[in-house]
């Protein structure tokens, strides 16, 4: 059953976002507004691909998978998307259908907007319209990204810039050492291996050479960064080579 309200964590991961947070305190206010809460459980359906868009979805608390279904019928995740981004107004934009299936990672709850309330709030506020643009242009940047890294470094690199970004969007500080960071997203080798384009087996390699140098700790429960500034190097001396 959905819950209308969202916790004082979530209302805060949603202000927090890097790109709602950049949105004037009147436009914030209407999105909130008309906003409504769905919560769900681990592995469950948010939104699939084929269907006609109705809704402009925000993470608040877990994470979104987003994925596709090859012919073959092998599942490729794509991306998490974390707690405070936004995400299917390219379809409500360009009238399409979704081109992706987005699953719950998780105990996960997201904001809502319905297209309708959408349309109208991009009618009231002409700000939306420059502030989406930003939104897309960070995404295609990052979409490039990401295809001159699978062009151009080798796993190694990838595997630790990827680590890098968990750290930065799930890192949970260690108690016990302050130096260590723990990724709080679960991910399976499976599903990492799926983020970078290769086989569980060759990211398992990496992931024990890593620990070996003592740039991460493997878990049971997922994994523990142990030395930022190790992966650093580790992606920028691949990236000189």
């Amino acid at each position: 059953m959905d819950d209308p309200i969202l916790t004082i964590d979530e209302r805060a991961a949603i202000n927090g976002g890097r790109w709602f947070s950049s949105l004037s305190p009147s436009l914030r206010h209407d999105i909130l507004r008309c906003a409504y809460v769905k919560r769900y459980k681990d592995g469950q359906l948010i939104a699939a691909r084929g269907e006609a868009p109705e809704e402009w979805i925000a993470c608040a608390t877990g994470a979104v998978r987003v994925s596709s279904t090859s012919i073959s019928g092998k599942q490729i995740t794509l991306t998490y998307v974390e707690p405070g981004i936004w995400f299917g107004d390219v379809a409500i934009f360009d009238g399409d259908r979704r081109t992706h299936d987005a699953y719950a990672h998780g105990q996960t709850t997201v904001l809502c907007v319905a297209k309708a309330d959408f349309k109208k709030i991009l009618a009231l506020h002409v700000e939306l319209y420059e502030a989406m643009l930003r939104l897309h242009a960070r995404r295609i940047r990052q979409l490039y990204g990401l295809v001159e890294d699978l062009n151009t470094l080798p796993l190694r690199a990838r595997l630790a810039k990827q680590l890098l970004h968990l750290v930065r969007s799930y890192g949970v500080p260690s108690l016990a050492d302050g130096r260590e960071v723990r990724i709080g997203l679960q991910l399976a080798q499976e599903e990492l291996a799926q983020l970078l384009g290769a086989s569980r087996q060759r990211v398992n390699q990496e992931l024990k050479s890593m620990e070996r140098e003592d740039a991460i700790r493997i878990e049971p429960g997922g994994l523990v960064v142990r030395n930022r500034e190790t992966l650093m190097r580790i992606s920028e001396a691949e990236i000189d080579k």
